[in-house]
């Protein structure tokens, strides 16, 4: 790119006055702008002006060194392709909403005995979709109360295929036991139309057909069923009083938009087929110095352009504050997914509820926002302090172990900045090659893996945070030596001893360097800063521990033997009469389990030893 003082003259007079998509470079070549205009000399013409009265666009103007500009036939196709552009670029200074994650569903597969389960991502299994919910927390707990209206199982194929008696769930009322036939197909699907139903938020509906059909068990003197009915009954109508269930029909978001002190919120309502499924705030990263307009358009045009996000979109778009560019954005959007979608920012009654229900939402959310990012700040100015360190502090981490006697061992690595916890760089090792429970040895592969070639360039912490003592701390300095020593400058490492019974506000610190220990008060803002990162770092730790140790033991050995499927292992626990009879049978044994070959008999039998 050319490396001199962007010539706007010149490049202006070759510009043509069509619709089309801009892309402003700095020096070192980077994309740092995506605009789109229905009139590009014109629009790109108003960045040049001699009296430019916006910070951001004199910013922005200061660091151009090239401009591209590609033509388009309608200012619907400049809208598509300007969201595209973003997406691959991600400039600087657009508007950038960092939601590429699919929604998540509730299934109802098309098995024979359907099942209920958590999905994420594209819609590859047969069956019915409901959704999309605002996050996983929502669909877990949707499971969960249908588990306790519906008994309709939950548990995976492989474990659907492999019982042979019924599991705890059946015990405990939570499933009627298909896979075992404790119930007929036709009572089972009965009970799926009652789900499917409910769902769908019409429990009125299902009420009344579970009402009529305890009047007939009634009737025929079958008490104990129309007692099982009663039941649910009660607990649907329990259900039912505690839900805000919508009135309003059809598909539609209802969007509640805050912007103050350079804090974006959107917070929105998801409501499908009546029902409210649950609401989620979205926080884009705005450049400083950003008109409203330019925020709501930018949210609006990633949000519902992003088909990698996995979402079911609605008819109806309601948001609170209108702005320069809706029409043409309700345009490319029903180009873009071929379905026409109504965006309404002045509605009455219910709709006119809900939409001041998200308002009041987004507003307190931005308000939270600043209070946590004052108060971050005021704990940072106050370690620096504490430290005496005369240069800001701008990324802090923090290392732990996690492990239950030396099982399933993982170390965790969190990140702090500025504005809090920065979960996109948090980052977990799990540990292998060393002796069980040797936590010396895990917290030296940790920072040795985390440090491994490190350059000038990469983004280096000025504190590292050790949760642990001074073995520990140890560990962690003579890696920092080591992976630093081409550096002029390295890490301070900093051990955080737990104090006397464990107990908040007594912990020992202890530099790295000299290990000399020290202490803070208790009730200072920077001892708050060191004890939020060490918890954040042990939380993150345990929940990698606990998932990795529960998939370990949810595991059979069985499962990576390949030939070995769900009806061979079952055929294998069955005959030899479980795991340990199968570890330890020969491959005669083992060859005489019906469906098992001689070499597949050897196939296990060397499996099964290494």
């Amino acid at each position: 790119m050319p490396s001199s003082v962007f010539d706007a003259k010149r490049f202006l007079s070759d510009v043509p006055s069509q619709p089309g998509v801009y892309r402003m470079y700095d020096h070192q070549g980077t994309v740092i702008y995506v605009g789109k205009a229905k009139d590009l000399k014109k629009r790109l013409s108003s960045y040049f002006r001699k009296l430019v009265g916006h910070v951001k666009t004199q910013a922005l103007v200061s660091h151009i060194a090239h401009i591209d500009v590609t033509l388009t036939h309608s200012e619907t196709d400049a809208l598509i392709l300007e969201h595209d552009y973003i997406k691959q670029y991600m400039p600087k200074y657009n508007v950038l909403l960092r939601d590429d994650k699919s929604y998540p569903y509730i299934l109802l597969s098309a098995h024979r005995h359907p099942r209920l389960a958590y999905h994420r991502g594209a819609k590859r299994d047969k069956g019915e979709y409901f959704g999309p919910y605002p996050n996983g927390g929502a669909v877990r707990e949707s499971l969960h109360l249908l588990q306790k209206l519906f008994p309709i199982r939950q548990c995976t194929d492989v474990f659907y295929q492999t019982r042979s008696r019924p599991c705890l769930q059946y015990q405990i009322g939570r499933c009627s036991a298909p896979c075992v036939g404790k119930i007929s197909d036709e009572d089972y699907q009965a009970q799926v139309q009652l789900a499917t139903l409910f769902l769908r938020g019409k429990n009125d509906q299902v009420i009344a057909d579970l009402v009529s059909k305890m009047s007939e068990a009634a009737e025929s003197l079958a008490f104990e069923k129309a007692a099982r009915l009663r039941d649910q009954i009660q607990a649907l109508r329990a259900v039912s009083e505690q839900q805000e269930v919508s009135s309003t029909q059809g598909d539609l978001d209802v969007i509640g938009v805050r912007y103050e002190s350079g804090i974006a919120c959107f917070h929105l309502l998801f409501i499908r087929e009546g029902k409210i499924l649950g609401s989620r705030s979205f926080f884009p990263k705005v450049p400083a110095q950003t008109e409203l307009d330019e925020v709501l358009s930018g949210f609006m045009l990633q949000f519902y352009l992003n088909s990698d996000a996995q979402r079911s979109f609605p008819d109806e778009v309601i948001i609170s504050h209108e702005f320069e560019e809706l029409h043409p954005l309700e345009q490319a959007i029903a180009q873009a997914l071929n379905k026409k979608i109504l965006i309404k920012t002045r509605v009455r009654a219910e709709r006119a509820r809900y939409l001041k229900l998200a308002l009041t939402n987004a507003t307190n959310a931005v308000h939270t926002k600043l209070a946590q990012k004052n108060t971050i700040e005021q704990r940072f100015v106050a370690l620096e302090t504490a430290l005496d360190i005369h240069e800001p502090l701008t990324r802090l981490e923090c290392y732990d172990i996690s492990h239950t006697m030396g099982e399933s061992t993982v170390a965790s690595c969190v990140v702090f900045n500025r504005e809090g916890p920065d979960t996109s760089q948090y980052r977990r090792f799990n540990i292998k090659g060393i002796t069980p429970g040797d936590d010396y040895a895990a917290m030296s592969q940790a920072l040795s893996r985390r440090f491994d070639k490190m350059s000038a360039e990469a983004a280096m912490p000025e504190i590292v945070f050790i949760d642990g003592g001074i073995g520990q701390l140890r560990q962690a300095q003579a890696i920092i030596n080591e992976k630093f020593a081409h550096l002029s400058k390295q890490p301070l490492a900093i051990g955080i001893a737990k104090g006397e019974s464990r107990k908040p506000g007594l912990e020992t610190l202890i530099w790295g360097h000299n290990e000399q220990a020290f202490s803070l008060d208790g009730d200072a803002i920077a001892l708050h800063l060191i004890q939020h990162i060490r918890d954040e770092s042990h939380r993150f730790a345990i929940t990698g521990h606990r998932n990795k140790r529960q998939k370990t033991r949810n595991t059979s050995t069985l499962e990576n033997i390949p030939g070995v499927g769900p009806k061979r292992r079952k055929a294998l626990l069955q005959f030899l009469g479980g795991l340990q009879e199968v570890k330890n049978a020969s491959v005669t044994q083992l060859a005489k389990v019906p469906g098992i070959s001689i070499e597949m008999a050897q196939t296990i039998y060397d499996s099964l030893r290494g």
